[in-house]
């Protein structure tokens, strides 16, 4: 048996109509290749990626055996069509090729982005719909984290949970207070990657205090010689190759250790995590495919989950055949071009952060900070977000422009109404014949300028706890006290 033809075939998909407008802000995953593999007997086997691989990479299987690429670590969408293939010719379904079978049903989580609480709620209650029990979702400074539990524990079935992936941590919370504030809602299921991966001592401690599982996802030494610590509950293996996933599955089992894979795409990629789920022993962690984000399924029998779990199929091979009707479809679907928008979180003591994506950092929704242009922030901070997409106005073209050289932070207008722009707190202003002695300067909206300073502006002597306001329509060339406030 010799591969006679690999053929990549690039689709498009479209996100699920109740999660587009959040995962449009995020990422780009409505690309896939499908790699349709042949071989000199008939055979044709399944394997898909996010992007394709080199022509270099794919003459690499040509011509060879697919029995040959046992413990494939070259390419995870090649190697996934490699054992379906193998599958096929010995006539079992794929988890044989790795072992014994541990499961009949594997463990799934939904998963999407972190957005508005009323959204996140939303999600719950479809994916719950679906046969869900888990949804992971990557905290976002952006968004205020116990808001966003509130609301989803308010739709939430009971026994539903949430998998927090907090990127490796990024702000300024003290993250064992954190993790134990979400703790006191039941929909709290378990914390992953809340801090740096190298800090294994910070692990183990964090572990040993917390009241929910901890889950390693970034390792310093590639998921080895860590895992003899015990530094989490669970550990999470991100789109490793077949062979790779394979070692590191042997070293989870001697160490007793429960984990998962994440391999996200299509049900394709569903299938092969599904096969290797179950023969691994102790793969016994909910996986991630996020495959549901996508309201496009392009095989005949798609894997959907029932009360949390997916069955193990047991056709040789993968189990899944393409729906070429519906292949032809996404064949013709372009690639969306990604909207400019801007992010406006506002604080409720009014201060208004502006900032927009940043091109160099693919993960700037979930780690800003690893930009260096914000400043610090908490995923509990009292605040909220809206994004402000192109709307080929001038007054966005005018506020984009505005903060393409650096984001902008202005405090609340301190007369109330507006917002103001904070110019100076340090700066000395006149006025003829009168002085104004260190005062907050701050522009609003409309131009005006305001400054607010503790002192007569006369005598220079101020009562204990009087602060005076005063205003200026020409740019600070001359203030007057009318109408003027007194704040105590």
């Amino acid at each position: 048996m010799k591969i006679t033809s690999i053929e990549p075939r690039v689709i498009g998909l479209r996100y699920v109509d109740r999660g587009a407008y959040e995962l449009s802000h995020y990422h780009q995953m409505t690309r896939r290749t499908v790699y349709v593999v042949r071989t000199d007997n008939g055979l044709v086997g399944l394997g898909e990626s996010e992007s394709t691989e080199s022509q270099e990479v794919i003459d690499r299987y040509l011509g060879t055996n697919p029995f040959n690429w046992v413990g494939d670590e070259t390419s995870l969408g090649l190697g996934t069509a490699m054992y379906d293939l193998m599958g096929k010719a010995a006539g079992v379904p794929v988890y044989q090729l790795f072992g014994q079978k541990h499961r009949s049903w594997v463990p799934v989580a939904a998963w999407t982005v972190s957005t508005h609480p009323e959204r996140m709620a939303a999600a719950v209650v479809d994916y719950a719909h679906q046969g869900y029990t888990w949804m992971k979702f990557h905290l976002s400074p952006f968004e205020n984290v116990i808001d966003q539990t509130e609301a989803m524990q308010r739709v939430a079935p009971e026994g539903f949970r949430l998998h927090y992936d907090f990127t490796m941590h990024g702000t300024d919370d003290h993250m064992a207070s954190l993790l134990d504030r979400l703790s006191e809602y039941p929909i709290a299921g378990c914390f992953e990657d809340p801090l740096p991966g190298e800090d294994l001592d910070g692990y183990i401690e964090l572990k040993n205090r917390a009241r929910r599982p901890i889950v390693l996802h970034h390792f310093p030494t590639a998921a080895t010689y860590e895992i003899m610590r015990r530094p989490a509950d669970a550990y999470m293996l991100g789109h490793f190759r077949i062979g790779d996933a394979q070692k590191r599955a042997g070293l989870f089992a001697a160490a007793g250790a429960p984990f998962m894979l994440q391999n996200s795409g299509s049900d394709i990629t569903r299938a092969m995590t599904t096969h290797m789920m179950a023969a691994f022993p102790t793969a016994s962690f909910h996986f991630v495919s996020a495959t549901e984000i996508l309201q496009d399924r392009f095989v005949t029998e798609p894997l959907d989950p029932v009360n949390g779990f997916i069955r193990v199929p047991e056709a040789p091979g993968l189990g899944v055949e393409l729906d070429e009707v519906k292949m032809a479809e996404l064949e013709k679907i372009e690639s969306p071009t990604r909207q400019r928008f801007l992010l406006d979180t506002r604080y409720v003591n009014g201060s208004l952060l502006r900032t927009r994506p940043d091109s160099d950092n693919p993960h700037f929704m979930v780690r800003p900070d690893w930009s260096r242009e914000l400043p610090p922030s908490s995923f509990a901070a009292p605040l909220s977000t809206r994004y402000w997409d192109d709307d080929g106005s001038e007054e966005f073209a005018t506020a984009y422009g505005q903060i393409e050289s650096g984001s902008q932070l202005t405090l609340a207008d301190p007369a109330g109404g507006e917002r103001a722009q904070v110019l100076s707190t340090h700066v000395l202003c006149s006025q003829p014949g009168r002085y104004i002695g260190w005062p907050t300067i701050v522009r609003r909206a409309s131009g005006e300028l305001l400054a607010v300073f503790s002192g007569d502006r006369e005598s220079h002597v101020c009562p204990w706890g009087k602060m005076q306001l005063v205003r200026s329509d020409d740019d600070g060339h001359s203030w007057s006290n009318h109408p003027r406030r007194t704040a105590r």
